[in-house]
């Protein structure tokens, strides 16, 4: 038997899903194919949008769909315990962000919304001309509306981590640091002493858009992909988006000079995809629940850099895919050489082209820069300046321009503080989630010492596919990040795997330089 008011809760929150769904299609079109003078007119879009759905987020209707839910569970005889865990969890959590949803003031809702289209629009020009100061005023307004939605919200804690909370619940700076110490201790020092063996990176040829789009599809073919449910756009910063039930898009982007950026791009982008692909929200029932919903933005993470980093840029997958590079143009006639050129161990100033051993020190940066922002009184016209100083203090570089550096990322012009560290919570999270796959692998019969790689080699990558499905994906948000891993793994999060994975593959490459 299902429950009256269970069903009705479930319509409301469907409703819901749909106007949000709209909001997500608009973000989509902005973003891909919209010409910019349209910027004005969509603000105005989803400032509307954003005001309906904050009004249906905190309606009493709403309110008391909740409340006769959780009276009603509390008398259900027909649901086993499982059921009634998974509603009692559901429950909580509509409850959790309708509080937090009551005390915004509608009105900064529609502000934010505002802002972060303006910001958008004034990002990309000020990237486009290398020009921060055509941004700087957008961006002083959004760190001060965001500063008062953690007033509003009025939780017991920072404000940088109440708005980190959206995309990691429960993340204090105090466990933030726990985990990132040990990577500030030892990132730079390694990046040092790799510093005279640093291999080249790629230089003096490119691949055309046809070709890198080219291997971008048979990447995608490879991997599975069902094209009646996924669609491969263009960006300026790549993105990837679910808009329905079965409606999952992603992003990719051309840089000249960079022949391998779409390519590992798009490697990233469909790890997302994936992962939202296989979420209990792809039946119909759960779409609208939380529990059908992303555990963090972190395990998101870790699921893009699973594929990224652990697939796409192995040496099993480049012995496989090198003919495909050497046949649209690339100067490599083995797999090692696609190998060294995926993997360079030189310190960039790009995040999103950045080797895995420098990348934590990008996300470190930015991290430690958006809390002072937000909290430290760090003034956005002295930005610039604090983002070249670290720069060239941790990695040795310095951008020649304000495009190369503190306006290289769309996050910041959309408000999105707290983001930036869930790229590095992720490593670690995949580096974990890698080791238990091993040896999970190993039980289940896989006769190899590397188990990872011998899927890999034979093609057969729906085999890692398949573990995650089971073993991390199934979980939604019944979890936070931190419990996801500890129940798959058996460990509590650490820097040790991740560390002791960039150890191990920094020495295979450096001896094959």
């Amino acid at each position: 038997m299902t429950s009256t008011i269970w069903l009705r809760l479930g319509k409301y929150l469907r409703d819901t899903q749909l106007l949000g769904s709209i909001h997500s299609t608009l973000y989509w079109d902005q973003n891909t194919v919209m010409p910019s003078g349209a910027s004005s007119w969509r603000g105005e879009q989803l400032s509307l949008l954003a005001k309906l759905l904050h009004s249906r987020q905190t309606s009493h209707e709403f309110e008391d769909l909740i409340i006769e839910a959780s009276t009603e569970l509390e008398e259900e005889t027909f649901l086993d315990i499982t059921e009634i865990s998974e509603r009692k969890r559901n429950l909580d959590l509509l409850q959790l962000e309708f509080n937090r949803q009551k005390r915004l003031d509608s009105k900064l809702v529609v502000d934010l919304t505002t802002a972060k289209t303006n910001g958008y629009a004034l990002w990309q020009e000020a990237k486009l001309n290398k020009d921060y100061e055509r941004f700087a005023p957008a961006l002083k307004k959004l760190i001060e509306l965001r500063q008062e939605q953690a007033r509003q919200l009025d939780e017991p804690r920072s404000c940088w981590e109440t708005l980190a909370q959206p995309f990691e619940p429960d993340l204090t700076i105090k466990r933030l640091n726990e985990l990132f110490n040990p990577l500030r201790d030892s990132l730079p020092s390694l990046i040092n002493e790799l510093k005279p063996c640093s291999q080249m990176k790629s230089g003096g040829w490119d691949l055309d858009k046809r070709s890198q789009h080219n291997l971008c599809e048979r990447l995608l073919n490879e991997w599975g992909r069902d094209e009646n449910i996924t669609s491969l756009g263009r960006s300026p910063h790549p993105f990837s988006i679910t808009l329905g039930p079965r409606d999952f898009r992603l992003t990719s982007r051309v840089v000249k000079g960079q022949p391998f950026s779409c390519f590992l791009a798009t490697a990233h982008e469909w790890g997302h995809s994936l992962y939202e692909q296989g979420l209990p929200s792809q039946s119909h029932q759960w779409f609208g629940w939380p529990l059908g919903q992303a555990t963090s933005m972190a395990v998101h993470e870790s699921q893009s850099l699973f594929w990224e980093n652990r697939v796409a840029r192995s040496r099993d997958f480049s012995n496989r895919f090198w003919k495909y590079f050497a046949y649209e143009g690339a100067p490599v006639g083995n797999g090692l050489d696609l190998w060294r050129l995926l993997n360079p161990l030189v310190p960039g100033l790009n995040r999103v082209e950045a080797d895995e051993l420098s990348y934590g020190v990008h996300i470190l940066i930015r991290t430690d820069l958006e809390i002072a922002l937000l909290e430290e009184d760090l003034d956005v016209w002295d930005l610039p300046n604090e983002w070249n100083k670290r720069y060239k203090e941790l990695l040795g570089v310095t951008p020649s321009n304000d495009a190369e550096g503190c306006l290289q990322d769309v996050h910041w012009s959309e408000g999105a503080f707290g983001y930036f560290p869930s790229y590095l919570l992720g490593h670690l999270i995949s580096a974990q989630l890698s080791e238990a796959m091993a040896i999970s692998l190993k039980s289940e019969g896989t006769t190899s010492e590397d188990p990872l790689g011998q899927c890999i080699r034979d093609g057969n990558e729906a085999k890692l596919l398949k573990w995650l499905r089971k073993k991390v994906h199934v979980y939604g948000r019944k979890v936070n990040a931190e419990k996801l891993v500890k129940e798959v793994t058996g460990k509590a999060l650490s820097s040790h795997a991740f560390l002791n994975y960039l150890e191990k593959k920094l020495e295979m490459l450096t001896s094959s330089s």
